[in-house]
């Protein structure tokens, strides 16, 4: 991972996506937008080293300086590390769904399959397990409502 600099001035950072499958992502670019447990914050090329956790939601990445709003990227993560390096920023996490690869249909289908279990849950594992895919799912629909929405200006 490395910042690549014109003249002096940072332009753009390394991102590393990863997760347990391996790397989801890893290339240059100019902003991204994490959920943490303190609440959204963006990291810009320059950004001061940093680690925090990660949690459950979405993540926006702009690849360059002036691209727009509609050209943004974004992943659905679960939880994990942020680690903000001066060669770039590194996020683990179990799982990252790409807005352009998440089907609405099944995110939406596996979405009520889950609502279902957590209604119909006999003790406090399966209810916490099942809750837990309810927030999944609906992070996932949430990161494809954004991927559709932007992509259609």
């Amino acid at each position: 991972m490395k910042f690549k600099t014109k003249s002096a001035m940072i332009i753009v950072m390394n991102l590393q996506l990863v997760t347990l499958l391996g790397t989801k992502v890893d290339q240059d670019v100019y902003e991204v937008i994490l959920p943490t447990a303190a609440g959204e914050i963006a990291v810009f090329p320059g950004h001061e080293p940093l680690v925090s956790l990660a949690v459950p939601g979405a993540i926006a990445v702009r690849k360059s300086k002036g691209d727009a709003d509609d050209t943004l990227d974004y992943f659905a993560i679960t939880g994990g590390v942020i680690e903000v390096l001066p060669e770039g920023l590194r996020v683990l996490v179990d799982e990252a769904d790409s807005g352009a690869d998440i089907v609405e249909a099944e995110t939406k289908a596996a979405l009520d399959r889950a609502i279902k279990a957590r209604d119909n849950a006999k003790d406090q594992v399966e209810l916490e397990k099942a809750s837990q895919l309810v927030d999944r799912q609906a992070i996932k629909l949430k990161v494809a409502d954004l991927h559709r929405r932007h992509r259609r200006r």
